[in-house]
Formats: C-alpha cells, structure tokens, sequence
C-alpha cells in the first residue's frame, strides 16, 4: 500500500466530493470511509485508476450517509445523481480546499489541524502525535473546525495570506512523533505553488527551504542548540539552498515584494556566506527595513536590531533594540546577545539568565542558561 500515494489523492477526492455538492463534514467522512475500504481492498486488488476508485466508493458512502438522514432530504433531491464509473476528472480540486481550511472562522491551532487532516492527508492519531496530545482531543479539535466551515460556500476567491500564515504554522512547528511537519509543509506548500501563481507563494517556498537547508546544523550531537555563527556550514544542504534562490530570485524580479519574499531575502543572504564573518549585515538590514514597512512587526524590529547591532555596531544596535516594548518574547536574549557583544559580560549573564527563565522551548532555555554559565564563569577570578 503506497501511503505517499493515498495522501496526495486525499485532498483531491474531498475536492471532487465538494465540488459536485457534498458538504466539508460530510465528505471528509465519506473520504475517509473509502481509505478504510482500500486499505481492506487494495493488498488484493489494486486498482488501475486509484484516484477514479477513491472518488467512487466516497461518492457512494455520501450518499448512503445522505439517504440515511431525513433531516437531510432537500439535499439528496440534489445530488441523488451518482456519475457513472469510470476515470476521474484530472482537474486538482484541492486549491479550493487550502482556502477552506484556512478560514478566518477559524483558530489558527484548528486550521492547521484541519489542513494537516484534509490536505495533507494525515491521520488524526498522527496529528495528535506530531502536536504532543492525545487523539481525542485532537479529534475533537478537527470535529469542531469541520463543523464550523461545513456551511462556507467559496464563492470567491479565498485569502493566499492566510493560507500561508496557516502553512508557515505548520512549518514552524519543526518535528515529534511518526510525521515530519517541516518536510510536509514543505509538500504543501509545493503543491499550492503549482496551482497558483503567486509571488509570495513563492517567497514562502523560497524561505521554507532556505530555513531546513540548515537544519542538520541546528543541533549538536547532544541535541544543544548551535547559533547561525557557529554551525558547520559543510553541514548546509547546498541542493535546497540553491532551489530556494532560484525561486526567490524569480518571485522578486515580478517586482510584488511581500513579508515572506523579504524574509527569504534575508535567509538567502545568511545562506551565501561561506562563513559567519563574510554575512553581508548592511544588505540585511536593509530587508529588516523592508519587513517594517510591510508588516510594522515588533518581532521583525527585535530581528532588525540584532542586524543592525552587527552591521553598526552592539551599542548601535542597543539603541534600535531600546525603542522597543521589553516585555516581547526574546527580548532579554537580544539584549544579552548584544552587551556581551559590547564587552559587559556581567550584564549579558543577568540577562540571559532572564531570558532563560522564561523561555518556553527546553532547548532554548538550555541554551541560554549554558551561555549565562559560561559568562559567569568567565567573571570569577
């Protein structure tokens, strides 16, 4: 049984299913009664067309739900017409879903859920693991969503931004349990990019392999995080690197410049630095002035003083950093970063300290504590 094959054909038939009249809801559950009868079926007898055999056997299983209901009547007088077997339209459906599962109506936690369900294909149990809870409450959580965009109707065009922030969530939530989040958001967002032309599209895609080209650098062997300045560059996967540019390069020359084309700018630049000391900071910074003038992002102002503390400076770069609200997340570890930058290591450990006392993610807290260490030690005579 190919799994690879049966989550790209999912997305697809719920498309078909949606587009002949089927409700979200009630054609993702007739998808996902077909999945069980091909896991039953398809070891012995394996279809010539799977895609056509899919939208068949979850056609018949709506409509069977659909007979089933009497609540549901004036809906079967519609579509109590089931096509004829045969091969299946070539038309990808799946676009129309992205813009689904990415509704405002909806949470981002619950968007995400759903378009990992319904577009990736995945389980809910490997959902569930991949976010650290337990497969009924995220089987509750994707209910609720269905329920929510059950009675949408997408006639018009949906929101390309919010189905990136949704993508770039997905992204971003790195990897646990059985399903490798950063890979499939990769595969996503793929997809989206050979349906629709669109130049932040694009620069997500750019980022997104710019961003796991350095993966395998991140971490040591004992799991600790290792800064951009200090990772094997060796370690870099030059092939994803080089695709990435290549996107980008071609989404900025449309001249549409967009949040996620400047920041795979700016991901770009750190790329082409055979080393720490050849990364291009001034150029940097002028993409962090970019993102401020398209998003206005406190988060994207902490970024840019960090690059301006390297481009001009650590105490230029405390000067842009004290402009800022002290309560954003990563404050303190910025400021760290730059008075140890500047010489004061005594002020850099307090600060780092802090940071780590109210850093969410174990390894960054380890980090950070291991730095505030190290500085202290350093201090003792």
């Amino acid at each position: 049984m190919d799994e690879q094959l049966l989550r790209r054909l999912v997305p697809e038939v719920l498309g078909v299913l949606v587009r002949r009249g089927a409700g979200f809801a009630a054609g993702e559950d007739a998808v996902q009664d077909a999945l069980v009868e091909a896991l039953r079926v398809w070891p012995a007898d394996p279809p010539r067309d799977p895609k056509g055999w899919l939208v068949t056997v979850s056609w018949r299983r709506f409509l069977d739900a659909t007979r089933a209901d009497d609540a549901r009547r004036r809906r079967e007088e519609v579509v109590d017409t089931e096509p004829e077997p045969g091969p299946a339209s070539g038309v990808d459906d799946s676009l129309r879903l992205y813009f689904l599962c990415a509704h405002p109506s909806l949470s981002p936690s619950s968007a995400v859920a759903l378009t990992l369900r319904a577009v990736g294909g995945l389980t809910t149990r490997q959902i569930a693991q991949a976010y650290l809870v337990p497969e009924a409450t995220m089987a509750q959580r994707i209910s609720r969503a269905k329920r929510t965009v059950s009675g949408v109707r997408l006639d018009r065009p949906g929101d390309v931004g919010t189905v990136l922030r949704v993508l770039y969530l997905v992204f971003n939530e790195g990897y646990s349990g059985d399903v490798d989040l950063v890979a499939e958001a990769i595969r996503l967002t793929r997809r989206l990019a050979a349906a629709i032309d669109h130049p932040e599209v694009a620069g997500l895609l750019a980022l997104m392999l710019l961003h796991h080209a350095r993966r395998h650098a991140r971490t040591a062997p004992d799991g600790a995080l290792v800064p951009l300045d200090e990772q094997d560059r060796s370690r870099w996967d030059t092939a994803a690197i080089a695709e990435g540019v290549a996107i980008l390069q071609a989404a900025l020359a449309r001249d549409r410049l967009g949040e996620y084309q400047a920041q795979a700018a700016v991901a770009a630049l750190h790329a082409d630095a055979r080393t720490a000391e050849e990364t291009d900071w001034p150029q940097i910074v002028e993409w962090y002035d970019e993102l401020v003038r398209l998003t206005g992002s406190p988060v994207v102002r902490l970024n840019r003083a960090v690059a301006v503390g390297e481009a001009d400076g650590p105490r230029t770069g405390l000067a842009a950093l004290a402009e800022l609200d002290d309560s954003l997340p990563r404050y303190a570890a910025v400021a760290a970063h730059l008075h140890e930058r500047d010489g004061d290591p005594d002020t850099a450990a307090r600060l780092y300290a802090e940071a780590a006392r109210v850093a969410s993610d174990p390894a960054e807290r380890d980090h950070l504590t291991r730095r505030a260490a190290r500085l202290n030690t350093r201090a003792r005579p």
